[in-house]
Parts: C-alpha cells; structure tokens; sequence
C-alpha cells in the first residue's frame, strides 16, 4: 500500500501514531443502495473479510435445506485434512442411507462405494443417501455426525445455527442462517480449496447415471465455482453461490425464494452489484516491516514491527486513494521484547469507518541490556521527560 506519511502524534495512553494517507480525489463516490431481492433472507459478503455488503434479515435463523450439505462437506474436508478418512476409503452402504428420502445419488444397500464419490454425490447431486453413508462413516451414526457438525459451528463462530442431520431434510430443531451460511462457505474455500474445486463440476456419472450440478449459475456465469441448492416445502427455493473476478471474491446466500428462477436472479443481481461497487485489495503482505521504533533497555536501538498475516480490505471501488492508515505504537517502548509480541496497532479508515484493525508484532527479540547501558537510557529519559522533550518520530516503512 503506498501512503504517504502525512503526520505522526502522540495518541491516547502515552501511545505514538503515525498517520499515512493517499491522495484524495475530489469526484464524489456513488455507492447505490442494494438492487431489490425477493428471497426472505439474503447476505452479500465479501471472501477475504468477511465484510458484509448488502444483508437482509441475514442473522434470522431458518431451515437451510441442503445447504446443510456445505456443512457436511466441511466436516468431511477437515477429516480428509487430519488424515483420519481418506478419498480411497471404502463406505459401507446401510439400510438407513438407502432409505433416505428426498434427492440421492443412488447408492444400493450392502455395497460399498469410494469415499471421493460420495463427496460428489453430496456436492454435486445433492445426495441425502450419499450424506448420511459420509456421516455413518465418520461419526458412527447421525446423532453423532450432528454433534460434530456443531462443534465446528461454535469453531467457526456461526451464531444462528444448529445441526440435527447431514442432509437437511425438516427438523424444528435444525436451521441455519444466511450469514452463518457465506462464513462458512468463506471457511472452506479459505481453507480447503482443493476440496472445493468439486463443487464447480457441472456433472457426475455414479451407476450410469449422469447427474448434473443444481447450481445453474455455473453455466450462467463462468466466473462462478460454487455453492450449493436447498429446496424443502419449509425452507423454499435456497443458494450459497460464490464468484470470483479480478482477485475479489463474493459469497451471496439467499433463503427462502418463492421459486428457482428467483433464488437465481437475486443471486446475480447482488453478485452484480457487489463486484460493480466493491474491491478487495490487500494492504500489507504478511511479516512486511511497517516501522522500526525506538527501544529502550534493550541490546538493539529498534525493533522492526509489521502485521503476522496479509492485510485485505474491502472497500467501494475508487476509493483506495482515499484510506487513511495509522499505527499506534507505545511512546517508551521498552525492552525486553519477546518476537511475536503484540508492540501496537495498525488501524485502516476511510473517511469514519474502521476498516481493518489488526496487531503490529515484534519480528525479532530484544533482549535486556547490561545494567549500565539500562542506567544510561534512564537517566536520558529522565532528564527528557522533566525538559518535555518530545520523542522522534519512529521511522516508516512504506510499500
């Protein structure tokens, strides 16, 4: 991000700030109101940030249907990562997975089927069969694949949500939300992309049978690779669907449309609107040095500070010239200082809003100096203070 340093000051609790800005343009930025969407429930999120762009009712519990399915999948994901189940693994078919009801990929009971198909099954054809063979095979029952489907819930912070089953065939005690629904899609992108490259195949043959991906969008829009349908008589028309142009992905759930063709268009029309008005850029590369303050009683003079992780931002197109960054950093900052150790902060607004605020780390230690050189920096700081000397400002690394 290449800001230029505009001022520095001393902040709240004995804190420095530095301030970085750009160039702001004197055109006024539009951002229009949301198109009108006639799901009950819908969200715009923007992957990367989790920001929210445009929401409606997005934290109401409801009855997800199979989008219940993209929990089930990350389930099965986070068990292929640890290396407890692999894609080669046999499934035994019960009588229980043959028997459920609704859409199914057609597995007979007392075969076994690979592990990799079933997961297709599940993306690909909505399979509630293929759901509840995956849940037996790594839970022991759907009770038990329930529970897990709820600890990764509480792990991921999806706050409207409760999984009584794999499929999401009706059950009062079984909803989700729109919200819950995009973070958790966001979460398994993020973290399992090859596991989600399934879910932009158009088609799969089981038992020579060609069953083809009920999300339409991947035929509509090519920058589209996911998510999912959700169809029951209480939950109506649902879609998870997420999109990807110019390095910027858009996640849009939409609940409860009255028809197909409706859950489809909205989607596209907040997809639409969120890449036309928005943007993710990414501010800061991870470890990049942002400043080197000054250290006190310690063996070094300074100490290089930055962020851990990559710094995205979303923000309204055109408006990168208009951020403001400041780090807040500690006017005595002493040693000792442990690497990885939170020194400050570094806070990005434009124009009011916080849009990022995220620690500033130590990238190396300072240790302790000898008694003497620890004397000296004390008498300095002593006869500072008592004259109300002010401290340089710490140096900046720009990028």
């Amino acid at each position: 991000m290449r800001l230029d340093k505009t001022a520095w000051r001393f902040g709240v609790a004995g804190f420095v700030s530095l301030t970085w800005t750009g160039v702001a343009t004197a055109a006024p930025h539009i951002v229009p109101d949301p198109p009108p969407i006639s799901s009950k429930s819908y969200v715009l999120m923007a992957a990367g940030t989790d920001r929210v762009i445009a929401e409606r009712d997005s934290a109401a519990p409801l009855p997800p249907a199979s989008l219940t399915k993209i929990m089930t999948s990350y389930v099965a994901a986070v068990e292929l990562d640890a290396g407890r189940i692999a894609l080669t693994d046999d499934v035994p078919i019960s009588v229980g997975a043959w028997r459920t009801g609704g859409s199914r990929m057609f597995v007979r009971e007392g075969t076994t089927v690979k592990l990799e198909d079933l997961l297709r099954g599940i993306v690909i054809q909505s399979g509630n069969d293929a759901s509840v063979a995956v849940a037996e095979f790594i839970a022991g029952d759907e009770d038990a694949f329930g529970d897990m489907m709820n600890v990764h819930a509480k792990d991921l912070g999806l706050r409207d949500s409760r999984f009584v089953n794999s499929t999401g065939l009706p059950d009062d005690g079984h909803y989700s939300s729109a919200h819950d629904l995009a973070v958790l899609s966001a979460r398994l992108i993020e973290r399992y992309p090859d596991h989600y490259a399934m879910y932009r195949e158009r088609a799969f043959t089981f038992a020579d049978i060609e069953q083809p991906n009920r999300n339409k969008l991947l035929w509509r829009d090519k920058s589209v690779d996911g998510v999912k349908t959700g169809l029951t008589e209480a939950a109506g028309y649902c879609l998870v669907a997420s999109a990807l142009r110019d390095g910027t992905r858009l996640i849009v759930a939409t609940m409860g449309a009255d028809t197909d063709s409706q859950r489809f268009q909205d989607a596209q029309k907040l997809l639409a609107y969120g890449f036309r008005y928005y943007e993710n850029r990414q501010l800061y590369e991870a470890d990049e040095v942002l400043a080197t303050p000054e250290v006190w009683f310690g063996t070094a003079e300074s100490v290089a500070v930055g962020v851990s992780d990559a710094l995205t931002i979303t923000l309204p197109r055109g408006r990168y010239d208009d951020l403001e960054a400041v780090l807040d950093l500690p006017r005595n900052l002493e040693a000792p200082i442990d690497a990885g150790a939170r020194i400050g902060t570094v806070r990005v607004t434009l124009e009011d809003e916080i849009l990022a605020e995220v620690g500033l780390l130590a990238r190396k230690a300072v240790p302790e100096a000898n008694v003497f050189a620890r004397m000296g920096d004390s008498i300095y700081l002593f006869f500072r203070d008592l004259l109300g000397g002010e401290p340089e400002a710490p140096e900046a690394a720009g990028s």
